[in-house]
């Protein structure tokens, strides 16, 4: 992430870290518990919960991003965050221009064509897409369907499946 991105080592970084540890010098989290706990997908895993809110979703594929979304956006303001990196590089704070949310989470879904307000984390720039160009984006990147991108990142957030960390986090915002 941000470690490598200005010439660092996040293998150094983190041995660094665990050294401070051993001294007794408390690191939170630990490299350790980042490396076990750090999926994005861990706030999914408890949605059900007590602690949990039932719109928070991890999408693996196509159909079930789609169509998850779709209710979600319906529903509240929302992040996106891909799984690969942590420097705010397709995290996006999400909201309906329209602001027509419905009251209860399932009631409806978006249609393609409602219009987004997007600001991406990692450099707070803003972008207006429609529902469909947002998809599209995250799962094929820039193409005719997507739109016009201003982000620095190419999208593509699902590419190669879970197996190679394709995944997108959908919370509330």
């Amino acid at each position: 992430g941000q470690i490598k991105a200005d010439g660092g080592s996040q293998e150094k970084f983190d041995d660094g870290m665990r050294e401070i540890r051993k001294l007794g010098i408390q690191v939170w989290p630990s490299p350790d518990v980042m490396e076990f706990m750090g999926a994005k997908d861990a706030l999914c895993k408890v949605a059900n919960l007590n602690i949990g809110l039932e719109d928070t979703l991890a999408y693996y594929t196509v159909q079930d991003f789609a169509a998850g979304f779709k209710k979600t956006m319906a529903f509240q303001p929302r992040v996106i965050k891909q799984n690969r990196g942590s420097a705010g590089e397709g995290i996006w704070i999400i909201k309906l221009k329209s602001g027509n949310y419905c009251k209860t989470f399932g009631e409806r879904s978006c249609s393609d064509d409602e219009v987004l307000d997007l600001m991406e984390a990692n450099d707070n720039h803003s972008e207006e897409h429609t529902v469909g160009e947002f998809i599209e984006f995250c799962v094929n990147g820039r193409t005719g369907k997507s739109g016009t991108w201003t982000s620095k990142g190419t999208g593509k957030y699902l590419e190669g499946g879970k197996e190679a960390g394709g995944q997108l986090v959908d919370q509330r915002f």
